[in-house]
């Protein structure tokens, strides 16, 4: 992946934070602690989900504002936005699951340079993402929603940051998570989405929220202190992880595969494909719901 690996970084402090973080970090542990996500108690479980009502916003599909989309049904749109967060709840269950492996690595393979907090905040990020998954998947079960195969580019990625210098992985990590969490938070909290679904995504917001602010400033501290070679790599890795992950959160045309009905675009119609990711409306969403993150972005020269 063009990172510098362990053998080039030298035996000291691996991971920090700017000293002006170091409170903030502190709350983060204490808030991590003090407010856990819980499989039983968090979600209201006993509501169920209402397939009546949408998981998202209606124009938040990924078809919206395209001849596609005017040419289906009602009921096949309303379909097609459950599966699309079924997508969206696969993708985020095949990174989570895959997180705790590398962090846990990382902490077992450098315990000895990590500071304690730094440490301690990475097995509590491990713990998280490992509800997470359970959360994820009983609230898939009990909407009676497929879940999708993994793609299989997360964990080939992750196997190949294993050597590289954990920030990384770090940041490799938060970009998916961000995307993924910025798209959902986005599409899911209105009013007339399933109160479950707003729940579910909301809920997680807490955790992530910390978990992004976390590899945010451990990042940021990273490329302030790194020689300017590792920064440069690290900036190519991560430009070409956004321009994968972006469109790979746009649409995705195997959605097909799941519907009742017969799907407009063929799974290898990358000329339509082309067209949903380039539409105006899906290029106008992206610019809004990521704004975040692109600032972050802009700001450390990645963009």
């Amino acid at each position: 992946m063009g990172m510098v690996t362990m053998n080039a970084v030298a035996q000291a402090e691996l991971l920090s934070v700017e000293a002006r973080r170091e409170k903030g970090l502190d709350r983060l542990i204490q808030n991590s602690h003090a407010d856990p996500m819980d499989f039983s108690d968090s979600l209201d479980w006993a509501r169920g989900v209402d397939w009546s009502l949408p998981p998202k916003a209606p124009d938040q599909a990924w078809l919206y504002g395209t001849p596609w989309y005017e040419a289906m049904t009602p009921e096949q749109r309303h379909e097609l936005l459950w599966l699309e967060i079924a997508r969206d709840v696969s993708m985020f269950i095949s990174l989570e699951q895959t997180i705790p492996v590398l962090y846990v690595g990382y902490l077992n393979q450098y315990e000895s340079q990590l500071r304690p907090e730094i440490y301690e905040y990475l097995m509590i990020f491990s713990k998280e993402e490992i509800i997470h998954t359970l959360v994820f998947k009983r609230y898939m079960k009990l909407a009676g929603l497929e879940q999708f195969p993994s793609e299989g580019s997360v964990e080939v990625a992750l196997k190949e940051l294993r050597d590289a210098h954990p920030v990384a992985g770090i940041l490799f990590t938060l970009i998916i998570e961000w995307v993924a969490e910025l798209g959902a938070m986005y599409a899911t909290q209105h009013d007339g989405v399933d109160p479950l679904t707003r729940q579910l995504f909301h809920r997680h917001h807490v955790d992530e929220a910390r978990h992004i602010a976390f590899a945010r400033w451990i990042v940021e501290s990273h490329f302030a202190t790194a020689p300017e070679d590792e920064v440069a790599s690290l900036r190519d890795m991560a430009k070409r992880q956004v321009e994968r992950m972006v469109p790979a959160y746009t649409f995705i045309p195997h959605v097909g595969a799941y519907t009742s009905f017969d799907y407009p675009i063929a799974i290898d119609d990358q000329s339509a494909a082309d067209s949903v990711l380039q539409s105006a409306h899906n290029l106008a969403l992206n610019q809004r719901r990521f704004a975040p993150l692109y600032s972050w972005l802009k700001k450390l020269e990645i963009l």
